[in-house]
């Protein structure tokens, strides 16, 4: 897919519109977060350290590769996974409660799965939810499709159309370990758009079913709804999530997860 550019003041509205949508998303600097949403996404149908993107201890599955199915995901989910996906990143929550995450990235060959990497993670500052709600500080537990990415930075190589732009920016008025948030990005496709920048403010669901839940880079804590990864694991996400591979994410905390 190629962007358009857009210039002059095409560009200002939408900037404008952009940090609007960041701001009402993620609560500005009084709550310390960071989280800057088109159709809900198919259901079929600084700054960490860098040892901190180190891959982790893999999911409880005994075994890593040849797996028929996603690890500790339950019937319910696994079923919304769409058959034509080949790469899924799992975020596995801690708790319902719990801003402490870890993400998975799953390929599949064939028939079965393997486990590629995982990292440490963070997730809404308040755990998860299965009924996300603007401002509620809990990330949306369920299945989603992964089509667009962006950032303040330069393409690292990403596969999935990326938009560079200034207007990811997080606002200077948030705490200044929360400014490199947004460099690199991810969109989920939970109340967006799909095949537009990750910040586009459209929310076809409404403005209450909240947006603009994203990948981004880690602070350290948790986010306003967002899952956060350190800087090295979200390059490799952009460089190796591919849209010929139909990405999705499968995300929740695991007891929403495991649940049949």
């Amino acid at each position: 897919m190629v962007r358009m550019r857009i210039s002059g003041t095409v560009r200002s509205v939408i900037a404008a519109l952009a940090c609007c949508v960041a701001l009402t998303s993620c609560g500005g600097a009084v709550s310390g977060s960071s989280d800057a949403g088109t159709r809900r996404g198919e259901q079929p149908t600084p700054s960490s350290s860098e040892s901190s993107a180190e891959p982790t201890a893999e999911p409880s599955a005994e075994r890593t590769t040849g797996l028929t199915r996603i690890p500790d995901v339950g019937d319910r989910l696994h079923r919304r996974i769409p058959d034509r996906s080949r790469q899924v990143v799992a975020v596995y929550g801690e708790g319902e409660n719990s801003a402490d995450s870890t993400v998975a990235l799953y390929t599949k060959h064939g028939s079965t799965w393997d486990l590629t990497r995982s990292w440490p993670a963070h997730n809404g500052k308040k755990g998860w939810t299965p009924d996300h709600r603007e401002d509620d500080k809990r990330s949306p537990v369920g299945v989603f499709t992964l089509t667009d990415a962006g950032g303040v930075l330069d393409d690292p190589g990403a596969r999935l159309p990326y938009t560079k732009s200034s207007s990811f920016a997080a606002p200077r008025f948030w705490p200044k370990t929360h400014w490199n948030d947004f460099d690199l990005v991810i969109a989920i496709d939970y109340n967006r758009v799909k095949g537009t920048p990750p910040n586009d403010p459209t929310r076809p669901e409404g403005q209450s079913k909240g947006g603009s839940i994203w990948l981004h880079m880690d602070h350290g804590s948790g986010t306003s709804g967002c899952v956060s990864l350190a800087k090295p694991a979200m390059e490799y996400l952009l460089r190796t999530l591919d849209p010929k591979q139909h990405p999705v994410v499968v995300m929740g905390d695991k007891a929403h997860l495991r649940a049949s």
